[in-house]
């Protein structure tokens, strides 16, 4: 393969990446932000699973998605984030989404187990060249 030809495959996998960052960081930072805005509800929610300090977890939760989000977004530590997204992704489907007598738990299960998938693959191949980590060697 031609220097040119490597070049262009090369930035063509870090735009890829870069795709894929922005598309998985979206849901989570969305999801951090309403949790903390909405610290009640979500509290209320956990309480109802069972979960213990259902306020106290609601705002560890809140600040996992969020900052983990903008992490995976701006590329930042991007290995270490996404395996503990893929971790934290994998827990919240555990606590909240295996009862399948309840409308659309399996398919939040999929949903969940691909956005792993997701994760993993940032875990393995890094952030690409467009993000803080490239930039900081």
């Amino acid at each position: 393969m031609s220097n040119v030809a490597a070049s262009a495959t090369a930035s063509n996998s870090s735009l890829a990446i870069l795709a894929g960052r922005v598309l998985l960081s979206i849901l989570f930072i969305l999801a951090g932000y309403g949790k903390l805005t909405g610290i009640e509800g979500t509290a209320g929610f956990f309480g109802s699973l069972g979960l213990p300090m259902p306020t106290a977890t609601a705002v560890i939760a809140g600040l996992i998605e969020l900052l983990g989000g903008l992490a995976i977004l701006i590329g930042f530590k991007t290995r270490t984030a996404a395996v503990v997204m893929a971790i934290f992704t994998l827990a919240a489907t555990a606590v909240a989404h295996l009862d399948f007598s309840q409308a659309g738990n399996a398919l939040m299960l999929q949903k969940n187990l691909a956005i792993t998938g997701g994760f993993l693959l940032l875990a393995v191949l890094g952030a690409g060249a467009y993000s803080i980590d490239a930039k900081r060697g």
